[in-house]
């Protein structure tokens, strides 16, 4: 098994507003994620999947425990680590093609380098037509593959997904979730995925982590062994989404 990502006792609390004590979010996590796989987590609401893959983006510090990327812990702005966000996060002022290629603006790279691999990106992202279109023109579905690009331009070995879907309607967000899962067996990097949804998390997974109430801890793990393309009809991909609903619903 090849070991790329390996979470080792994570604990996590935070100040409790107006008191010295502290309340607990994560408690206790361990788990190994092989390279190259599709992990998806699920749970309630506010039980720290969020504040988990803040601290994986070495964003959030651990309180107790270690998280190390093929042997070596991750550190703050750590490049090997790449984050999308539910809300896109994309500059207004800046074009498409100008918010994919920050990442290599920020490491220093010269401008008419970083702007030829961006347009690869445009291509290959299906932006083609509207690289130089802001933001606030552009759809849900767009404005996510801008911000997916502008991730994986700098080429993480690790891509943190926060809900990166949550706020699509059902159609873009199936479109966007197959288009992800193009691009994943391209470039066969590791993935991390968020979500509220455990149709999306088995759909796209080959492993689902299921978190509890907080404080969280591991309910249990379900390796989807399902081939790929999948039929979202299938029995075996419905009855493991059951197994996980019962569970949630048991937190």
């Amino acid at each position: 098994m090849a070991v790329n990502l390996k979470l080792s006792r994570i604990t996590k609390t935070f100040p409790e507003n107006g008191s010295l004590s502290q309340v607990p979010v994560l408690d206790n996590l361990d788990c190994i994620i092989e390279s190259g796989q599709f992990f998806s987590i699920v749970g309630p609401s506010g039980c720290g999947k969020t504040t988990l893959l803040r601290i994986i983006a070495g964003l959030e510090k651990a309180s107790e425990g270690q998280i190390l990327l093929n042997g070596d812990a991750i550190t703050d702005n750590d490049r090997r680590v790449g984050l999308v966000f539910q809300e896109f996060a994309l500059f207004p002022w800046r074009t498409a093609l100008q918010n994919i290629e920050i990442g290599l603006e920020i490491n220093g790279v010269p401008k008419a380098e970083r702007r030829e691999e961006a347009l690869k990106y445009v291509r290959e992202f299906g932006l083609e037509g509207f690289e130089n279109t802001f933001p606030k023109m552009l759809s849900g579905g767009m404005k996510q593959r801008v911000a997916i690009a502008r991730t994986l331009i700098s080429n993480p070995e690790v891509v943190l997904m926060d809900e990166p879907f949550g706020s699509l309607d059902s159609k873009s967000r199936i479109d966007m979730q197959n288009f992800l899962l193009d691009v994943w067996e391209q470039r066969k990097m590791t993935v991390v995925f968020v979500t509220h949804s455990v149709d999306e998390a088995v759909y796209l997974g080959d492993r689902v982590l299921v978190l509890g109430k907080r404080p969280s801890r591991i309910m249990e793990t379900f390796d989807v062994e399902i081939s790929r393309p999948r039929d979202r009809a299938n029995p075996a991909l419905l009855e493991m989404r059951e197994r996980i609903f019962g569970l949630c619903a048991r937190a």
